[in-house]
């Protein structure tokens, strides 16, 4: 099989890889966790190790349409996608900043540590590096729920709040690497809330999942509740607090959103990440508070669901490194 290559997803809490064809066909999809708080060689020494054992073990790799082909040896990859936590400068390969969700990550040049790490594994074939919600999104427009779409908006709501515009097929990467940071959007429904970026009123503030969570407390939840799986769950079940702190969170994503739209008239909406799959007592909210703010031309644009789950990066991140041999 021609033109496999290796995609990575890597996250503060996991890093997942798979071989990728050029037709989309998958292989097994294994894990690791990510050493996030020993640093940035510990974090790309735990990648390495990762991207050699996924192309010594070969599999199964299975197409979109079902269809399968058996590697029984040793792949012979040509080349290697990954999508990380950060902003990343695509044309480098190289963290332009991050947060601490791994310790030390701004700065670090994940091209040249990786190509240097893996040398007879990918040797001259290309290494490239980008957000992982640009790579989330460059999934779910190749294969998955915006396929065939040449203007999509994703966004991911989870620990944070991200975003990625892609046109023509290609996530928009910004003069300064920042196209999509969504999160750090001014949001009135968070006004007075500190964001992780230490600024104030900004959506990730209250729209995030750990924000939701917060929001909850200080609406005067029980402090027992931990974290916000347990408020969703609360919220489910009919409390009144946990409840509105779930719409509140949600619209405020929602109003967001459709500030987006209004500007870039994508053809459709990708809404993902952990918070997109707490059923419709978050979606519903934020469906509504997004449609309340559009205007009448595109009161009708699609809203849909990610439809990759996990691998929806991994497949992003490949299609990049595909996309580079062309």
């Amino acid at each position: 099989m021609s033109d496999v290559v290796v995609g990575v997803d890597l996250g503060g809490t996991k890093t997942a890889a798979a071989l990728v064809s050029a037709g989309g066909a998958v292989g097994p999809v294994r894990s690791v966790a990510t050493p996030a708080t020993a640093g940035p060689g510990a974090v790309l020494d735990a990648v390495a190790a990762l991207v050699r054992e996924v192309v010594a073990h070969g599999g199964t790799l299975t197409a979109p349409d079902g269809t399968t082909t058996e590697l029984t040896g040793p792949a012979a990859v040509t080349g290697l996608g990954v999508g990380t936590a950060g902003v990343v400068d695509t044309t480098t390969g190289t963290i332009v900043s991050a947060t601490d969700a791994i310790r030390g990550w701004a700065g670090t040049d994940v091209r040249g540590g990786l190509r240097a790490r893996l040398d007879d594994v990918v040797g001259g074939a290309p290494v490239t590096v980008e957000n992982d919600v640009d790579a989330h999104a460059g999934g779910e427009v190749w294969l998955g729920a915006a396929a065939g779409a040449d203007s999509v908006l994703m966004v991911a709501v989870g620990t944070g709040v991200g975003a990625s515009v892609v046109l023509d097929g290609r996530p928009l990467r910004g003069a300064h690497h920042v196209a999509g940071e969504m999160g750090h959007q001014p949001s009135p429904d968070a006004a007075g809330l500190r964001c992780g970026c230490g600024r104030p009123g900004h959506l990730e503030a209250l729209g995030s999942g750990p924000a939701l969570h917060r929001h909850y407390l200080r609406l005067g939840g029980d402090t027992a509740v931990a974290d916000t799986r347990e408020v969703c769950a609360r919220a489910a079940a009919g409390d009144d607090v946990a409840g509105r702190a779930v719409r509140e969170s949600a619209r405020a994503v929602g109003r967001s959103i459709a500030g987006v739209v209004t500007v870039l008239d994508p053809a459709a909406v990708v809404v993902g990440g952990g918070m997109s799959q707490a059923g419709p007592l978050w979606w519903q909210p934020m469906d509504a508070a997004l449609r309340e703010e559009l205007i009448e031309p595109l009161a009708d644009i699609p809203v849909r669901p990610s439809a990759l789950g996990p691998v929806a990066a991994v497949l992003g991140a490949a299609r990049t490194a595909l996309t580079a041999r062309r």
